[in-house]
């Protein structure tokens, strides 16, 4: 990838991204060296590392966090998925910008706002993120108690995360806001990004395409270059059944949550999304375009919040 065609897929991220820049390898192997052993000059004779490699993609983004984010300890497990940094980010950001949407355009920071990740992973990334840019408070819940270990050691190991993030086990597995959230919890915005595989087969057929695109190579057995375990990525229904069971149970609590959101990654999967949305009581419903790279996708919000209940929140909750 050429200097200006990268510096072109960078600048489809949000304006607030810290990483809308192409990145500074000379500072980021200052903060993490064992970074150089992975650095390589790609076909165009520009510094670069390779994207197939989910060793050398991991590094990186440790990289990443530490210089531009200022986390300096981020361990977890190899076999646990590692999220690429400025798309985690943009999510972030678009979310905060809807939030302003019902502040006089101002989005709101610290800890006032609290956000809801389901599927919080063992990487811990959107409080992280979320924490470092806004001074959010976050619930982060996920099935997998080894997940919310090593999330809780992030969390531990880093004081700028202390007392802003609470963890929850979800002790059942088709199961998305029943027991985490109690009728009296009150989050501003909810934010998903959903197993997207139907199974296991088809995240591997998923994976042998993308190391084609990035390396030109044909693998028989293939890592994922962002890892990922089986409940990350992989979901009875794929991510048409997991966004739908989650609308169904958002339902339930219609006046707990400001905005629902999700991440879409499949196009198709919109148009029934809508359809099953109207079916319910959302008023609002809202869906943000967001590009990384040569991959787009969207954001899909909706609240069962009225306009005065909108005005309610924002002057109980946001003084």
């Amino acid at each position: 990838m050429s200097t200006k065609e990268e510096n072109q897929k960078k600048s489809r991220l949000h304006a607030r991204n810290r990483n809308r820049e192409r990145y500074d390898l000379d500072a980021l192997i200052l903060t993490n060296p064992n970074l150089q052993t992975f650095i390589r000059e790609n076909k165009y004779d520009v510094d670069s590392i390779d994207f197939s490699d989910p060793t050398a993609v991991k590094e990186l983004n440790k990289s990443i966090l530490h210089h531009y984010y200022g986390i300096k300890n981020w361990k977890f497990p190899d076999s646990n998925l590692c999220p690429p940094i400025p798309g985690r980010a943009d999510y972030l950001h678009y979310l905060a910008d809807l939030l302003s949407q019902n502040n006089f355009g101002k989005f709101p920071k610290g800890e006032n706002i609290t956000c809801l990740d389901i599927g919080v992973g063992a990487n811990c990334i959107y409080p992280i993120l979320g924490v470092v840019e806004y001074g959010w408070n976050f619930i982060g819940s996920d099935i997998d108690a080894n997940s919310i270990k090593s999330s809780l050691s992030i969390i531990d190991t880093n004081p700028i995360l202390h007392g802003k993030v609470t963890l929850k086990r979800q002790s059942k597995s088709k199961c998305i806001f029943k027991n985490i959230l109690n009728e009296n919890d009150f989050i501003d915005i909810t934010m998903c990004n959903p197993p997207f595989h139907l199974s296991k087969e088809e995240a591997a057929k998923g994976t042998l395409r993308k190391i084609k695109n990035l390396s030109g190579k044909e693998e028989q057995t293939p890592l994922l270059n962002f890892s990922g375990i089986s409940n990350e990525l992989v979901y009875a229904g794929g991510e048409r059944q997991f966004i739908e069971n989650m609308i169904k149970e958002s339902e339930l609590y219609p006046k707990n949550c400001l905005w629902f959101s999700t991440l879409v990654s499949k196009q198709s999967n919109l148009k029934w999304m809508y359809h099953t949305l109207e079916q319910t009581r959302a008023i609002q419903i809202k869906t943000i375009p967001m590009g990384t790279g040569n991959k787009s996708s969207r954001i899909v919000a909706w609240s069962f919040l009225s306009s005065s209940e909108f005005k309610e929140w924002r002057e109980i909750r946001w003084k």
